[in-house]
């Protein structure tokens, strides 16, 4: 099992694919590195050799921020602000969607379920005499 940037890559997956599980390496920055690196992006990642997991290991931490240091810096980022009180950061701070989507309907999984009493009732209540 191949360990890059503190992540195990999954055995039976293709390399191209493999390394997108970690944070900050998308398809295409997969893509680019394997060229790079001279590695072909069918070969399965059990078949890799020390020698080419070692040269992809070197392009990643050479030229992108990825895991640790990506999740510190996108944290600082929004704290930043929350603290200038801009637009954005106050409906991060309120956990709404923050890129302009409507939350009269939808929005659920950035506002939660659904909170009880949001509906007036109308019947009167039965008193017994």
């Amino acid at each position: 099992m191949a360990r890059i940037e503190g992540v195990n890559l999954p055995k039976e997956k293709r390399v191209e694919f493999g390394l997108t599980y970690i944070y900050g390496i998308g398809l295409t920055s997969s893509r680019n590195i394997l060229k790079v690196t001279k590695v072909s992006p069918d070969v399965r990642i059990k078949d890799l050799t020390d020698a080419q997991v070692v040269s992809i290991q070197r392009e990643i931490s050479g030229k992108y921020k990825v895991e640790g240091d990506l999740r510190k810096e996108v944290t600082l980022n929004i704290k930043r602000l929350q603290e200038i009180g801009s637009y954005r950061g106050w409906r991060h701070k309120k956990s709404l969607p923050v890129r302009g989507q409507r939350t009269k309907t939808n929005a659920r999984t950035r506002k939660g379920p659904k909170k009880a009493g949001g509906q007036i009732s109308l019947k009167k209540a039965v008193s017994k005499k």
